[in-house]
């Protein structure tokens, strides 16, 4: 404990506030969707997007400064990083858009989620066919398996191929969200975890920028070359 605290010390307070922030206010929030009674859906793009927004930071003052080239930054200051940012949203942009169709819910249990899924997708297509913890539909040209991640109490209705019909999936993300709202989950210590982790990082950083904000300042200044 004193090794990792010593280690966080030793950062600079602007980089320390840069690369742990976004991933603070993301544990936190997740930590909050899995401590509510309701479950929580969100499509692929959204949660991909989420977590590449949450890491953002930790590339900046990792791998990106590492290779950034400092003549670059002398000539052109904060536009380089702009252009860097910019690049960065299109490289998660194409991954999301690369990546399968998924549907992630959060804060259920897959027992929970199985019937409910079951009556949803009986009524949008009478001629669903389960196959263990695969369905097909032909009717919106879907067909997906069942990733359950009992711990985190969460569960990933993941595509098993790349010819699906998205508008079927947006049918069947829209569908499942309207009847969750009806559903109710308990609370579990994993969402407790995360919200206790995300809230440690946040008090971390709030204190190191009230500590010493000439140096957060300063950082800033230095990183974009002002």
């Amino acid at each position: 404990m004193f090794v990792v605290r010593d280690v966080l010390v030793a950062i600079e307070p602007f980089r320390l506030c840069l690369a742990l922030g976004p991933l603070a206010i993301y544990l936190l929030l997740l930590g909050l969707i899995n401590l509510s009674r309701r479950p929580f859906l969100v499509t692929g793009p959204r949660d991909a997007a989420a977590l590449g927004l949450a890491v953002a930071g930790l590339l900046v003052v990792g791998p990106i400064e590492l290779v950034l080239p400092y003549e670059a930054v002398l000539a052109y200051g904060w536009l380089v990083w702009l252009l860097l940012a910019v690049m960065y949203g299109l490289c998660l942009s194409l991954l999301v858009l690369l990546g399968r169709p998924r549907i992630t819910i959060y804060n259920i249990s897959p027992e929970v989620l199985r019937p409910v899924l079951s009556e949803v997708i009986s009524g949008l297509d009478p001629h669903a066919r389960w196959a263990g913890s695969s369905v097909v539909l032909p009717g919106l040209m879907i067909d997906l398996h069942v990733e359950r991640y009992p711990l985190a109490r969460n569960v990933t209705l993941v595509a098993n191929s790349d010819q699906q019909s998205l508008a079927g999936w947006r049918t069947l993300a829209a569908a499942l969200r309207r009847r969750l709202k009806m559903a109710e989950s308990a609370r579990g210590a994993w969402g407790a975890g995360l919200a206790l982790v995300g809230l440690l990082l946040l008090a971390l950083l709030f204190w190191t920028i009230a500590s010493n904000p000439q140096a957060v300042t300063q950082g800033f200044q230095e990183m974009i070359r002002l």
